[in-house]
């Protein structure tokens, strides 16, 4: 099994997936979103099973800075901005990659890791 993990490396949540994988021994490929910004089709791969509203994280600083607390954005709009600005996504995002992988989490999950390990 292999995983790829999107994240930033300062993200605390980011590093404890990261960490998970590592401890398992489960291959993963990291890409921080300080290098290569998120691409919005890579994005909606994730609000397609989840929802624009699960990739925003409406407690970061960012989202307060920029004022879109009181944004009314369309989805489309989101995706756009969600890839400009990496610091308003839920992190990490992790994906099973492979032959057969359909596997999609946001956020830290680690009972749904732990049962992509096991089968």
């Amino acid at each position: 099994m292999e995983v790829q993990v999107f994240g930033v490396k300062k993200s605390a949540e980011t590093r404890k997936a990261l960490r998970f994988f590592s401890e398992r021994r489960i291959r993963t490929h990291f890409v921080d979103f300080m290098d290569r910004a998120a691409s919005a089709q890579e994005l909606r791969r994730f609000a397609q099973r989840f929802g624009v509203d699960a990739l925003i994280d409406r407690t970061s600083r960012v989202y307060g800075e920029l004022g879109l607390r009181s944004a009314s954005l369309s989805e489309e709009r989101w995706l756009d901005k969600l890839s400009e600005e990496p610091l308003l996504l839920r992190m990490p995002l992790v994906r099973q990659i492979g032959p057969g992988a359909k596997g999609l989490t946001i956020g830290v999950a680690e009972d749904e890791w732990r049962q992509w390990a096991t089968s």
